[in-house]
């Protein structure tokens, strides 16, 4: 048996901090209490002084294979993931082809399982023709369906009124929404290409996308969900409008309607595209100040329940095309929790809040087996960070394909400095030890 030992950590977990010893036995967690003997151990990790973590799960991203993978593969960007202490990812549908079928579901699988470093899973997609196909996916193996209700790529656009209701009234399983009003979109975007034409920018990106698109598609989602007592998961919540959907009378495996806030809806904020332009060009769009202030408000009061990323990378060639040219989406994988630990270190929220909402909350939202805590008998997705250790973003340790970040140059007040994915040690101190670990997740459903 292999069996890898965490000596005199700081464990943040269930709410607490303790100092333990960490036993890894073939994969799983066997022990958690201090003192424990090294007899048979292969190798021990000294983390006097750190904090151990449960690895993060970051239940939204594009990783951009199969179709384009000029932007990023799944290996790269698991890869990036896990320097940053992300063990497990769920990524989205709108890969080119579009995964609309089981076989191309499949097909996805089959990449992450000869290449990933962190632990999958896919979300199947729906289009508006596509019903049958979707009420086929396996709840107990995949994570959940994706809906973009408002724009998106290919033939993932749903708003067919019948379609939508099949989904929510038929559907087994989570149903995860984009949640933009296309026609309000679309309103907008006449209106300020004719008033802006070429000469339009990033900063009139939130007033296209705004506050009435998003809260008219997620008001349309939740009474759905409501009315089909349908389990919704409502992503990347990006205004103050919106909070009023959503409650927080009850825990949340007892929730049959979640929502999700995205790390860039909390850090950045509308006065920030003067100074970074279309690298922070997303749907939905980053929007005004008071927005990210009632966003942070509503993670902490559990109406938002998930700290996500939604990372979806293109290359910088792309991002300096002009505004209505330049594609929507910024990198953020390798970073999310050193940006939640610097609103820990500014007094925004506790470490124990930032491991809820990143590591328990999403495992409790999608069921996942045996993951997202450090339990006895869990799988060992471990994440050591060290809070004196400081690391600024640059081009030399940005570890994307696409080879930028919108916060570089930003000194974070700590490091990641071991990631263990599945009981295997992949990453140490800035180095990878292994091409691939990550397991297919599973759900208890």
């Amino acid at each position: 048996m292999s069996k890898l030992l965490i000596r005199n950590a700081r464990l943040v977990n269930e709410g607490r901090i303790t100092e333990t010893d960490v036993l890894i036995e073939d994969g799983f967690i066997a022990q958690i209490k201090s003192g424990l003997s090294d007899a048979g151990v292969q190798q021990t990790i000294d983390a006097k002084g750190q904090y151990l973590l449960p690895g993060v799960i970051d239940d939204q991203v594009h990783f951009r294979e199969p179709g384009l993978t000029h932007k990023a593969t799944i290996h790269s960007e698991s890869r990036a993931g896990v320097a940053g202490g992300i063990t497990s990812f769920m990524e989205m549908p709108n890969t080119v082809p579009n995964a609309l079928t089981q076989e191309l579901l499949a097909d996805k699988y089959a990449i992450a399982a000869r290449t990933s470093l962190a632990n999958y899973s896919f979300f199947m997609g729906a289009s508006n023709n596509n019903l049958d196909e979707v009420l086929r996916t396996d709840p107990g193996t995949v994570c959940g369906i994706k809906v973009f209700m408002g724009s998106s790529t290919g033939n993932m656009l749903v708003d067919n009124e019948q379609v939508l209701e099949g989904l929510f009234r038929q559907s087994p399983m989570l149903i995860a929404t984009h949640c933009e009003d296309e026609a309000t979109i679309r309103s907008n975007t006449e209106r300020y290409r004719s008033d802006y034409g070429d000469n339009a920018t990033a900063s009139l990106h939130p007033l296209i996308r705004n506050e009435e698109a998003c809260l008219k598609s997620s008001s349309l989602a939740v009474e759905l969900a409501r009315r089909h007592n349908a389990r919704l998961h409502v992503l990347h919540i990006s205004t103050a409008d919106e909070l009023a959907l959503f409650s927080n009378d009850k825990p949340l495996t007892e929730k049959r309607i979640t929502a999700e806030v995205c790390v860039h809806h909390l850090w950045f904020d509308a006065d920030d595209y003067e100074r970074l332009g279309n690298l922070i060009k997303c749907n939905p769009a980053i929007k005004a100040p008071h927005h990210k202030d009632a966003l942070l408000a509503g993670l902490l009061d559990d109406r938002l329940d998930i700290i996500a990323t939604d990372h979806a990378p293109h290359t910088w060639a792309e991002k300096q095309a002009p505004y209505w040219q330049a594609p929507s989406g910024l990198p953020l994988v390798q970073h999310p929790l050193l940006l939640m630990l610097d609103f820990v270190t500014q007094g925004k929220l506790s470490i124990e809040t930032m491991v809820r909402k990143m590591c328990h909350a999403p495992a409790d939202c999608f069921q996942i087996n045996r993951r997202g805590y450090v339990r006895e008998g869990y799988w060992a997705d471990l994440v050591l960070v060290d809070t004196e250790q400081p690391m600024t973003v640059s081009k030399k340790n940005i570890l994307y394909q696409c080879g930028w970040s919108p916060i570089e140059g930003h000194t974070f007040g700590a490091s990641i400095t071991h990631t263990i994915v599945s009981g295997e040690l992949v990453y140490r101190e800035g180095e990878f030890l292994t091409d691939r670990a990550g397991q297919r997740m599973m759900f208890n459903r």
